[in-house]
C-alpha cells in the first residue's frame, strides 16, 4: 500500500502546488497502478509475478498496458472479465475475473428437497442440463442405496448423449463465429434445433428439463421416438462431415487455430483440466470409460484424442465426439430394454397417475412426496459424469432429513478457466477470442 505521505505528494504535484521527490513519485504512481489494475507488476527482470508464472521483464512498466475485456463482451461467452497486460500486441499476463453471474445455486439446493434438487441444478450448465440432473440424481441414489431399472438407465444415456451433441454444436458454431467463419454459426444452431425439438417432445421443454430425477426419469419416451433418434443420428453424421470438410483444411481456419492457445498434458493435470481440453493434449481420459455410470459401458464408442493441445485439436476432438455420441444413441435405440422407467421403491417414487384417482392413500402419498420429499439416510457421497466440458461431479452430505445438509458441484468450466492464463501467455491479443472459445466455458457453470 502507498503511504499517506506519498499520496499527498502526488496530489500536490498534480495540482501544481509543489513538486515532490521524483523517486517517491515514481514509486507511488507504480503502486497506484498496481492497486487499480489488480496485478502485482514485476519490480525487476525475471521477478516472480505470482505463485505460478515467471516472465522476463525486458521493457519498463510504462511500456505495458493493462486492458479489460468483458464482462459485457459477446466473445467471452458470458459475463467473464479478463484483465490483460499487453506489451505491444503480445499478452504477457492474463487474470480471469469471475463472479458476475453468481446465483448461489449450491446454497439454494440446501433449502430444497431431494426431489426438487434437479429443478435447481439443471440451470447451472444450461447447455448440459441433463448431465447436471444425472450427477445430482446418481449422488442421491447412492445415499439412498437404490438402483434404477435398466430402461431408466438407457433413457438417461440416450438423453445425455444427445445433450452432448447439442452442446458441442453450440461450441462449434460459436467458435467458428468468433474466428470469422460465419456460415458455421448458422449451420450449428440449425442442427441443434433438431435435437432440442426432440427434447421438447420428451420432456415438454427445450432446456432446463427437470427430467432425470432420483429414482429414474419423469416420464417414458413418447411414441415414435426411435424414428426421431435415427433421423438425428443420420443427419448429424452427414452434416458434421460436411462442416468438418469445410473447415479442417481451410487455410484461414487452420491459420487461426493451429499452434494457438497451446497447453500441455502436464499443465492440464496440474490445473485439474478435464474434458475435450484435456483429451486434446493426448490423454485418453473419459469418465464414461474409466468410471462408467448408468450402464454406458454396454455401448461401443471411441474416445477421440488430439496431440498438440491447441485450439485446432480441441475443435477436432469435439467434432469426433459428436459422431461418437451419435453412434451411442443409435445403439441405445436398438437395445432399449422394456420395463419401468423409474424405481419401484414407493418411498422415493410417486404412485402412478391412475392410482391417484382411485385411492386416497395414493393421493396422500403423492402429495407428501412433492411437498415434503423423502428422507435420505445420513452420509456423504460424490458422483461424477462426463459432461460436454469435462468432469461434472456432485458432492452431497445428508443428515437424515428430507433436504441435503450440504451440496457442492465440481463444475468443469470453473476448473478449465484456470488454464486460460497459461494458454494466453506470450500470445497475440488477436488470438484471445479463439482461445476462450476453444475452452467452451459456460459462466452459469462457473459462478453457480
Amino acid at each position: 500500500m502507498t503511504d499517506q505521505k506519498s499520496r499527498q505528494e502526488i496530489d500536490l504535484w498534480i495540482s501544481g502546488t509543489e513538486e515532490p521527490d521524483t523517486a517517491a513519485t515514481d514509486e507511488g504512481a507504480q503502486e497506484m497502478r498496481q492497486e487499480e489494475s489488480g496485478f502485482r507488476l514485476a519490480e525487476q527482470v525475471g521477478a516472480v509475478v505470482s505463485d505460478d508464472y515467471v516472465f522476463d521483464d525486458e521493457f519498463s512498466d510504462d511500456e505495458r498496458m493493462i486492458v479489460n475485456m468483458g464482462p459485457q463482451h459477446p466473445s467471452t461467452h458470458g459475463v467473464l472479465r479478463l484483465q490483460i497486460e499487453l506489451e505491444g500486441e503480445i499478452i504477457r499476463r492474463t487474470k480471469p475475473v469471475i463472479g458476475y453471474l453468481h446465483t448461489g445455486m449450491e446454497k439454494t439446493a440446501e433449502a430444497l428437497t431431494f426431489m426438487q434438487g434437479p429443478t435447481n441444478v439443471t440451470r447451472m450448465d444450461y447447455l448440459a442440463s441433463f448431465h447436471n440432473e444425472l450427477a445430482f440424481s446418481l449422488a442421491t441414489e447412492r445415499l439412498l442405496g437404490i438402483e434404477v431399472p435398466p430402461r431408466a438407465d438407457a433413457i438417461r444415456v440416450l438423453m445425455t448423449e444427445l445433450n452432448r451433441i447439442s452442446s458441442h454444436l453450440v461450441a462449434m458454431a460459436t467458435n467458428g463465429m468468433d474466428i470469422g467463419a460465419l456460415s458455421i454459426m448458422t449451420y450449428g444452431f440449425r442442427e441443434r434445433e433438431q435435437v432440442l425439438a426432440f427434447f421438447e417432445k420428451v420432456t415438454g421443454l427445450r432446456m432446463n428439463h427437470n427430467y432425470i430425477r432420483p429414482g429414474g426419469v419423469a416420464a417414458d419416451l413418447p411414441p415414435g421416438w426411435r424414428a426421431d433418434v435415427k433421423a438425428i443420428a443420420e443427419n448429424m453424421r452427414a452434416r458434421i462431415g460436411d462442416y468438418d470438410d469445410m473447415l479442417k483444411e481451410n487455410p484461414i481456419w487452420t491459420g487461426r487455430t493451429r499452434g494457438i492457445g497451446v497447453i500441455t498434458a502436464e499443465e492440464c493435470l496440474a490445473y485439474s483440466v478435464t474434458g475435450p481440453t484435456l483429451r486434446s493434449t493426448g490423454i485418453d481420459w473419459d469418465l464414461r470409460k474409466v468410471f462408467p455410470y448408468s450402464g454406458i459401458d454396454q455401448y461401443e464408442f471411441d474416445v477421440p484424442v488430439g496431440e498438440q493441445g491447441d485450439v485446432y485439436d480441441r475443435y477436432r476432438v469435439r467434432i469426433e465426439e459428436i459422431l461418437q455420441s451419435a453412434r451411442i444413441v443409435e445403439q441405445v435405440a436398438e437395445a432399449m430394454p422394456k420395463g419401468d422407467y423409474r424405481s419401484d421403491d414407493r418411498k422415493v417414487t410417486p404412485p402412478p397417475r391412475a392410482r391417484i384417482d382411485e385411492s386416497m392413500e395414493a393421493l396422500i402419498h403423492h402429495f407428501k412426496i412433492f411437498t415434503e420429499g423423502f428422507r435420505v439416510p445420513p452420509g456423504e457421497t460424490y458422483a461424477a459424469v462426463e459432461g460436454p466440458r469435462g468432469e461434472l461431479g456432485c458432492y452431497i452430505v445428508s443428515n437424515g432429513e428430507g433436504i441435503p445438509y450440504r451440496v457442492h458441484v465440481r463444475a468443469p468450466s470453473f476448473y478449465n478457466l484456470q488454464a486460460l492464463p497459461i494458454m494466453m501467455a506470450d500470445s497475440l491479443v488477436a488470438d484471445t477470442i479463439a482461445t476462450i472459445a476453444s475452452l467452451d466455458p459456460v459462466m452459469g457453470d462457473v459462478d453457480r
